[in-house]
């Protein structure tokens, strides 16, 4: 592998030329073959997720009550800032790795690996995060059948451990139908994203028959000091650094933004496909921007009728839109949304373990880990050595992990991305200013400084507890870089 430096520098870049040559090296290739429509879905595909099917639950309960919609709003507004971002680099640097392989171009080796090693945690555990809320809402659909599935394989509570089979069979039944083939993946994708976005139309238009004026009030109720986050580790970073505390009030509306920000992630996965597009220059900004704002849309939508419909005290946090219907005695409603909410977080499971899976290909065929994961396979063209790996490990995540521990911990990592991503813009711009560039970042250098800032903010805003685990793995990460990595990149090892 080239490098624009000849040292052996923490801070040599990969040319923008000799990371899209790579590209085209044989059995280190993936193979073009995804649409500006297939990019739409993949992109609505997993947006649409846990975030609102699942999370909307736990942020009203714990952290905003019905103001949980500005929460949502809040983390649509720092989301779109960064995807400005993305989509420039997207557009400029159409490979297979994401933020990862955006930083090695403007960044250097040591920031792309941090970000690498920090992009692996964040789409490994949002896997499993979907993977336990598809659990949640599967079991919920058999219980309205007659059907229920034993608690000792059912998983805890969203605070505690225990055993969760369904959620491990679905990322291994996922990994193996991303080792067969992208496009496959996308026809699969394609139906199961109509199929939820019936359900978020369903669950707006029916349930605004439901909502009460009363579960209105308060919109934001008074700052509490008695709930789950105002002890110990728990409480957000920023309140342990003397600001507000984080739980209800107007703090606890940037608190659960914080929370439910993972809801938006998907545009980075759309990013991550980049090296499978047929027309990455033009399609990728149309498929990230597009996707976030109808995403959003619905999403403030979503949790307006939900919280109007049953009291935010009372919310599910294992299922809140299907068991918000039960309360009302919609029980066929809460069926239909239980239904659509399996099939919905069916494709999300598959779309971030396909977004990790590139990111690991990505940082193996720079040599930063074994080489031997970016082979493909010879007749499907799918890195199925990486996906088979990673999708073995995210099934023991969500087998064993709570969803609370998981959702804070894959948002940690999302806005660390984005920062580097957002700052990489602003170095390339002055560095390379001569590629070309088929989206541009409008007002840089302010929109990426703004997306910097805004990320920093609800990184503070997340629980001590969830950025000692961040700490702890990018140590694990800084002995695997400088033990393994850094000896053999450019090795072809």
């Amino acid at each position: 592998m080239k490098t624009q430096n000849a040292t052996k520098g923490l801070f040599r870049t990969k040319s923008i030329e000799d990371t899209i040559s790579d590209t085209s090296s044989g059995e280190h290739s993936l193979r073009r073959e995804l649409s500006a429509l297939d990019l739409t879905v993949y992109g609505v595909g997993v947006i649409i997720g846990t975030g609102i099917f699942v999370l909307t639950g736990t942020a009203a309960k714990d952290y905003a009550g019905p103001a949980v919609a500005l929460s949502f709003a809040v983390a649509a507004v720092v989301c779109g800032l960064a995807a400005l971002c993305y989509a420039e680099f997207a557009s400029t640097v159409p490979v297979a790795g994401s933020a990862y392989t955006f930083s090695y171009a403007a960044l250097g080796e040591f920031p792309a690996w941090l970000i690498g090693w920090d992009l692996i945690l964040e789409l490994a555990l949002g896997a499993a995060v979907v993977a336990v809320g598809w659990s949640g809402y599967i079991q919920t659909f058999l219980a309205d059948i007659g059907i229920h599935v034993p608690t000792s394989i059912g998983g805890g509570t969203d605070s505690h451990w225990g055993l969760n089979l369904p959620a491990a069979v679905l990322v291994l039944a996922m990994t193996a139908l991303l080792v067969v083939g992208v496009k496959q993946s996308a026809r699969f994708t394609t139906l199961i994203v109509a199929v939820k976005v019936a359900v978020v139309l369903l669950v707006i238009i029916a349930g605004a028959f439901f909502i009460k004026g009363s579960n209105y009030k308060p919109f934001i109720p008074p700052t509490s000091k008695g709930t789950s986050t105002s002890s110990g580790g728990a409480q957000p970073l920023i309140q342990h650094l003397g600001f507000a505390p984080g739980s209800f009030g107007v703090m606890g509306i940037f608190t659960a933004a914080a929370v439910v920000f993972f809801a938006f992630i998907g545009f980075d996965v759309v990013a991550t496909a980049a090296e499978e597009v047929k027309k990455p220059q033009r399609d990728l900004p149309r498929g990230i921007l597009a996707s976030l704002a109808v995403c959003t849309v619905l999403y403030v939508s979503v949790t307006l009728v939900v919280t109007g419909m049953q009291k935010y005290t009372n919310l599910s946090e294992k299922a809140p839109l299907a068991d918000a219907f039960n309360a009302t005695g919609a029980h066929w409603l809460s069926g239909f949304i239980s239904a659509g909410a399996v099939a919905g977080l069916t494709s999300v499971t598959l779309l971030l373990l396909m977004g990790q899976s590139r990111v690991f290909f990505a940082m193996s065929r720079d040599g930063l880990l074994p080489r031997a994961f970016s082979r493909v396979h010879p007749r499907f063209q799918t890195p199925y050595r990486s996906t088979i790996l990673l999708g073995l490990v995210v099934a023991c995540f969500a087998a064993v992990i709570p969803l609370k521990a998981l959702a804070e911990l894959v948002n940690i990592g999302t806005l660390a991305a984005f920062m580097l991503v957002s700052l990489g813009v602003i170095i390339l711009r002055r560095t390379r200013p001569d590629l070309p560039r088929a989206f541009r970042t409008p007002g840089v250098p302010y929109v990426p400084i703004a997306a910097i800032l805004a990320c920093l903010w609800l990184m503070l805003n997340l629980p001590v507890d969830t950025w000692i685990r961040f700490g702890v793995w990018m140590v694990v990460g800084l002995f695997v870089y400088f033990g393994y990595s850094r000896k053999r990149v450019g090795r072809g090892e």
